[in-house]
């Protein structure tokens, strides 16, 4: 099995894939939690072996684990987690050094490695041009050519992070929930709120996409990704697609490109 991690600022993703059939790798199991800065090799080692137990699957057969991070701060105590429960050595993504993907930007890697992952595993996917948009801690917009090459994106807040600076720098905007109404015109505050954040979203995602359909010069086809991709993708025609475990599909590419890699050497 292929253990991959796609570290966020907010949620932990993790997804187990079984072993290749006919062409096809299935992924089995998919987890969130809380990024937690501050969580010891052991918790993190711990958790996931439970996840493991309560899944039916053995912690024994993760043969190669591939990590996404935007968090550093996770990595040494995540590191000695995969080493200690798994017997593994991760493999993280490195967005000026991975190969799957050229990154044709001003600094390489500044690139977030989930920005990356998606786009790996979008172009595999869906072909390219192509836009993915990440609905997560940020809204991201990545920008891949018609010759497949990361050419660069737009990072917006998040729609958790909107919801959270509007009510916490407003005395009397009580907390809401996340859902999207049928109409624009909110009836009461709460209301309000959800159309206003939820609303803004779907009118910047329609402006930054038909933008960059223009610059890219193509009718690039558009594929929402993240935690909150079908509340936004079910009020919008934009999208093609909706795939919010693109980035575990893009880590496992990168897995395999690495298997390849030591086959290959003599």
């Amino acid at each position: 099995m292929l253990l991959t991690i796609d570290v966020g600022n907010t949620e932990m993703k993790l997804g187990v894939f079984g072993k290749e059939k006919r062409g096809q790798t299935q992924l089995i199991r998919v987890w969130r939690l809380t990024t937690e800065r501050r969580r010891t090799a052991d918790e993190y080692g711990t958790t996931f072996v439970n996840l493991f137990s309560f899944a039916g699957l053995d912690p024994h057969g993760v043969s190669a684990i591939a990590v996404a991070s935007v968090v550093p701060p996770t990595e040494r105590a995540l590191r000695m987690a995969c080493q200690a429960y798994f017997d593994v050595e991760p493999v993280y993504l490195r967005s000026g050094e991975q190969r799957l993907i050229p990154i044709r930007t001003e600094r390489p890697r500044e690139v977030g490695a989930d920005m990356v992952a998606g786009s790996i595993g979008g172009v595999a996917k869906y072909g390219a041009p192509l836009i993915v948009v990440g609905f997560g801690t940020a809204t991201t917009y990545a920008a891949i050519s018609a010759a497949g090459e990361f050419i660069g994106s737009a990072i917006a807040p998040g729609i958790q992070i909107s919801f959270d600076a509007l009510v916490g720098r407003t005395a009397q905007l009580p907390q809401v929930s996340l859902e999207i109404l049928n109409s624009v015109i909110g009836r009461n505050t709460q209301e309000a709120l959800q159309s206003g954040v939820i609303y803004g979203v779907i009118g910047q995602t329609e402006g930054i996409v038909s933008r960059m359909r223009a610059e890219l010069g193509a009718e690039a086809k558009v594929v929402a990704t993240g935690g909150l991709a079908d509340l936004i993708a079910r009020h919008q025609d934009i999208f093609d697609a909706v795939d919010p475990h693109l980035n575990l599909e893009g880590l496992r590419l990168f897995a395999r490109s690495l298997e390849r890699t030591e086959a290959a050497t003599p």
